[in-house]
């Protein structure tokens, strides 16, 4: 191959393909990124970083940064809409499992930011913005992506490719890959506002799931800001879900108050269970959003987009390398994309439909859970991810 062409082309500058590219470059082996934004994003998206998550980013040396720009959240909460807390979960328990018994709410583009400062500062970076890749075409010896720029479509090859393009990924579409599941039939409405809840619902978390039949939500907390989710029917109009009087509505049924809340932020989105029939095609691997999508209650979605980079830089740097052959990348596919449907699918299906409920059985399944140690840290590790990643391992 060319040695121009000897490099791991990542798609995609979000927190997973941003990841992946400063891992790489960190195992020695050279990485264009190409992202189709002229700029770098700064949306207000995931916020939740999740213990096992925080363990592997310490290898980059900026979890004590991420900590000073967000906020540590040992405990959560589900509470009932009308009745208020029905359990509180410490994962202060899980010390011996994790160096950091905790989340930590951080919004990701500080994260971007911080990995895209750390990849600048390897020698031979290649990061290109205003890169949108269209299509993909491999052989035996390279694989290519054609990405249309300001310039004209341009060509760039790599010895493999990391596809961490989003959940409308072109890379996984040019690929011809099946992307399974389903769409939920409503849509998800988030408002953020700086209102103080904390000093009105003083027995709140930063992170609390509030169970209801008519309207579940969740409240969420970021430093400058709370979020307010809740879902809204996806044949309501969407400009006027989206308005000021809609959400001052959402906003009054958290916390009524006389005078208007001030809304720094909304959105709205269709929310779908989704993954990837294969997570590899031959020089392709997929990551992130681009291989599976799920609904955001649990903050499961971009935690597993990292453990996907992370897993998949080692198993690159080995291939790469030549200390393991190319079967060892049929592993990525094998371990993420098993346990992306063992336990993200899973465990995000389930936080919904417990969130949709308010009834007694709801209530008590929790009660019974934080009530019992041995249920309790067996829970804990289930949603905080670290299950998941001790089952990837047991895969081999």
């Amino acid at each position: 191959m060319a040695r121009e062409n000897d490099r791991v082309i990542v798609v995609g500058a979000g927190p997973v393909g941003l990841t992946a590219a400063l891992g790489l470059a960190r195992r020695n082996i050279p990485v264009t990124l190409l992202a189709a934004e002229s700029a770098p994003v700064m949306e207000l998206r995931g916020s939740t970083f999740h213990p096992p998550t925080l363990d592997l980013l310490d290898e980059f040396g900026i979890v004590p940064r991420m900590i000073a720009q967000g906020l540590k959240a040992p405990t959560w909460q589900f509470r009932d809409r009308e009745t208020g807390p029905v359990a509180t979960f410490d994962l202060s328990l899980l010390a011996g499992d994790t160096n950091h018994p905790y989340r930590v709410q951080c919004e990701q583009w500080k994260l971007m930011r911080l990995l895209e400062e750390e990849l600048r500062k390897i020698p031979g970076h290649d990061i290109r913005y205003g890169h949108e890749v269209v299509s993909v075409r491999q052989d035996a010896d390279a694989i290519t992506v054609a990405a249309n720029t300001d310039g004209g479509e341009v060509s760039v090859a790599g010895r493999y490719l990391i596809a961490a393009d989003g959940a409308h990924s072109a890379v996984r579409r040019s690929l011809g890959v099946e992307f399974d599941g389903f769409t939920y039939p409503e849509l998800f409405l988030i408002a953020s506002t700086a209102f103080p809840f904390e000093n009105t619902l003083t027995d709140i978390a930063y992170v609390n799931y509030i169970a209801d039949p008519f309207e579940w939500l969740v409240l969420l907390r970021v430093p400058e800001l709370w979020r307010v989710l809740v879902p809204a029917p996806e044949n309501s109009d969407r400009a006027a879900l989206l308005s000021d009087d809609s959400l001052q509505g959402v906003l009054q049924r958290v916390v009524p108050r006389a005078e208007p809340y001030a809304i720094a932020h909304r959105s709205l989105y269709h929310v779908h269970q989704k993954v990837a029939k294969n997570f590899r095609q031959g020089r392709a691997l997929l990551a992130g959003d681009a291989a599976h999508i799920n609904n955001p209650l649990g903050g499961m979605g971009m935690n597993g987009g990292i453990h996907d980079a992370i897993n998949l830089t080692n198993r690159l740097a080995e291939v790469f390398h030549g200390r393991a052959g190319d079967a060892e990348l049929d592993r990525y596919d094998l371990q993420r994309r098993l346990v992306t449907l063992e336990y993200v699918q899973q465990a995000t299906i389930q936080n919904k439909k417990n969130l949709e409920s308010a009834g007694p059985e709801f209530r008590d399944t929790l009660a019974q859970i934080a009530a019992d140690p041995g249920r309790t840290r067996d829970y804990l590790l289930r949603v905080s991810m670290i299950a998941s990643l001790k089952r990837a391992a047991e895969l081999g």
